[in-house]
């Protein structure tokens, strides 16, 4: 008899609601984590943005987990008090050259079933947001900025509340196929086996390694790990000059450095989009001349000396420089052919709105 019905790796926004979507199907579950708190990777470090679903291809599990997960969100925020601001959003065309694309996206959206859009031109544009320049803008009445850690310390009690554990300072070291199930290897302060029917792997930048420590895990289905960093810049001297999201159109690989009010009233501009070869968090000050150059397309009276460095945060892609940005990875027993294990690969932007229709989709795909 297996010590747990599941076992998740990793405490993020995507783990939790993993573990929460099986604890209250009255499964009894334990979610491992290696820090010593929830939430301290890459759910920690990004813009906390809600996103509306609109980028991503149709049909694909990017677009209908953060459409289905953006609305199952705000319901879940408002019935555990977790703050938000939903904002809105203005995604820009800047000059006529853009427009044809700021169309397609509009296409996209109403493809993608994204509700509360509004078409505007420039002038209508301004006259929400005086300090915008753009030719055109794309309105997103339902996006909006929101506490994550509060999301996440939501998504624990919830599992707590249904019976699930969560135990932090506790790496997973290794896992073996058992008759029904697996036997996990935990380390931390007293390392210890556990055994469980399903094991979910939820562990972001540790995602490949973790899977790489599975017996029986073909190593060539692994995809290789690809680091984004995104750098943010905050505000200094100048008041947040506006209330609502405003996005660029996307670049390669990502949604293109934008700016964002705070939930405490701050202005943060980014992440823009370096790819690196190892975790490294600190934010190069000379990367300020390529953010003055992309906020002002769209905010021309940025001062000068107004950026300072913030925070950075990495992105655990599964595609390089180049290189098509695939859909979200969830490999199961069909890709590798190991019965109750399931790995979630390239978790990156939108995760965090998508993570309680991710958590559904996990428990769906065991069940």
């Amino acid at each position: 008899m297996s010590d747990f019905d599941a076992i998740i790796v990793g405490a993020g926004a995507v783990g939790l609601s993993c573990g929460y979507a099986l604890a209250k199907r009255g499964q009894s579950v334990a979610v491992l984590e290696r820090e010593a708190r929830i939430g301290a990777g890459v759910s920690s470090r990004n813009s906390e943005v809600v996103h509306s679903g609109f980028y991503y291809g149709t049909g694909s599990l990017k677009a209908r987990a953060c459409v289905a997960g953006r609305r199952a969100l705000y319901a879940f925020l408002d019935a555990h008090n977790v703050a938000y601001d939903k904002c809105g959003k203005l995604l820009v065309a800047t000059d006529a050259a853009e427009l044809a694309t700021l169309e397609q996206i509009a296409e996209q959206a109403e493809a993608n079933g994204v509700e509360a859009m509004t078409r505007l031109s420039g002038a209508e544009a301004r006259a929400l947001e005086p300090e915008l320049r753009a030719v055109a803008a794309l309105h997103f009445s339902e996006s909006g900025v929101m506490d994550a850690h509060g999301y996440m310390e939501a998504l624990a009690g919830e599992i707590e509340a249904h019976g699930g554990t969560i135990v932090l300072t506790s790496p997973v070291l290794g896992a073996r196929p058992l008759p029904e199930g697996f036997a996990i290897s935990v380390g931390g302060v007293e390392p210890t086996t556990i055994s469980a029917k399903r094991l979910i792997i939820a562990a972001g930048l540790g995602a490949q390694a973790c899977a790489r420590m599975i017996e029986g895990m073909p190593q060539a289905l692994i995809p290789k790990q690809q680091l984004g960093k995104g750098n943010y810049f905050g505000l200094s001297g100048v008041k947040a000059p506006f209330r609502r999201l405003i996005y660029p159109l996307p670049i390669p690989g990502a949604l293109g450095t934008h700016y964002r009010r705070d939930l405490g009233g701050a202005a943060r501009f980014g992440p823009d989009l370096e790819w690196v070869e190892h975790e490294d968090y600190s934010v190069d000050p000379k990367r300020a001349a390529s953010f003055y150059k992309a906020i002002r397309r769209f905010w021309p009276d940025l001062p000068e000396g107004a950026l300072t460095p913030d925070y950075a945060g990495i992105r655990p892609k599964i595609h390089g420089p180049g290189e098509t940005q695939p859909d979200f990875m969830l490999a199961d027993a069909g890709v590798h052919g190991i019965s109750g294990l399931l790995c979630l690969f390239g978790i990156e932007s939108p995760g965090l709105t998508a993570s309680l229709a991710l958590g559904e989709e996990v428990a769906a795909r065991l069940d």
